[in-house]
């Protein structure tokens, strides 16, 4: 699957597991057994799964189960916990079918946050490119892999973003990438540094002058308040402002 995209790493054992996943990029994808080091005759969900969704809830995390009678219950407690989907060992048995799970999840993350965050009077075509634009900086991309995914020019990604009210596409995705670091800040695991560094920013300060630019705080102060939620705030009151800007062009123009 690299070579389409995806590159696999083994982990033996849940303390590397979560030594991995600080040091992972956003977009990472992890796929876990559930019942990994239970030795019973009927094997119960591990206790350290748990703790590492407690510990990392902005991590995208599959469980691989055997899916058979008498697991609905489990089905439904690694829901509870936060896992964010199911590959079942007999229904998903090819590249082809895991491959399509991988990446129907990607960068579900930042995406499902901005789903219960933005206004609903957003149009479909605006919604879509910021969508978009939350799962371009999730795998670490720019200006040109916004237009790419979109299959559109530059020039019209451009002209997509004002007549919906939105930044310009280059301040979109810095605000993209403020808000992917902020719903990490919100990971109990992670420091700042690795924040930084799994954002794409080469240090935490160069972190610290982002968000002092787009929020007027810093990484440790935005996080005792509720990191995601203050600066997707300060997000939607630019993304109003810009929008009345909009309105009124329109309305000079009657």
């Amino acid at each position: 699957m690299g070579a389409r995209g995806f590159q696999c790493t083994f982990v033996t054992n849940w303390d590397r597991l979560r030594q991995a996943v600080v040091t992972s990029p956003p977009a990472a994808i992890l796929i876990v057994d559930p019942y990994l080091d239970s030795r019973a005759a009927d094997p119960q969900l591990s206790p350290e799964l748990r703790a590492l969704l407690w510990e990392f809830p902005s991590a995208t995390v599959l469980a691989a189960v055997d899916i058979r009678p008498g697991r609905s219950r489990d089905l439904r407690t690694l829901g509870e916990w936060g896992v964010t989907d199911v590959i079942s060992l007999v229904e998903d048995d090819t590249p082809e079918a895991i491959y399509r799970r991988l990446r129907s999840v990607e960068g579900r993350s930042l995406q499902g946050l901005l789903d219960r965050t933005l206004p609903p009077v957003l149009s479909g075509r605006t919604r879509m490119l910021m969508m978009t634009a939350a799962e371009v900086v999730s795998v670490g991309g720019r200006a040109r892999e916004l237009a790419r995914r979109l299959h559109l020019s530059e020039r019209t990604v451009l002209r997509w973003a004002d007549r919906g009210g939105l930044p310009p596409p280059r301040r979109l995705l810095a605000w993209m990438r403020i808000l992917l670091a902020a719903s990490l800040l919100d990971d109990p695991g992670r420091t700042v540094l690795s924040v930084a560094h799994a954002c794409g920013y080469s240090s935490d300060s160069s972190l610290r002058r982002a968000m002092q630019d787009f929020l007027q705080t810093g990484p440790s102060a935005l996080r005792r308040e509720g990191a995601f939620p203050s600066a997707s705030r300060v997000f939607l009151e630019e993304l109003a402002r810009t929008r009345a800007g909009v309105r009124d062009r329109h309305s000079l123009r009657f």
